[in-house]
């Protein structure tokens, strides 16, 4: 039994691509999409070769200091450390 519950999740990975900032048109405020890529790796029992498995996470930035360093310093492959919730969308 859990008392109270908790999303949060860290992903550490590279970006797949450039940052894209946008502002909103509403508000005025930055937002900030990064594609972000987890991969693991591992042995494969039977074969004995490597394998790997890549993972895309679309991660929504709203925090202006952070926009900011994005703007400044991240590119394609920038190791990204992201600490945030998780929020399932339907499409």
């Amino acid at each position: 039994n859990m008392a109270g519950s908790i999303n949060k999740v860290i992903l550490v990975g590279n970006l797949g691509r450039e940052p894209e900032i946008r502002t909103m048109q509403a508000s005025g405020g930055k937002v900030c999409n990064l594609s972000v890529a987890t991969s693991e790796s591992w042995k494969d029992k039977t074969s004995g070769e490597w394998k790997e498995k890549t993972e895309w996470h679309r991660v929504v930035v709203f925090n202006e200091a952070l926009i900011g360093r994005a703007e400044r310093g991240f590119k394609k492959g920038t190791k990204v450390y992201v600490e945030g919730q998780v929020e399932t969308r339907k499409y």
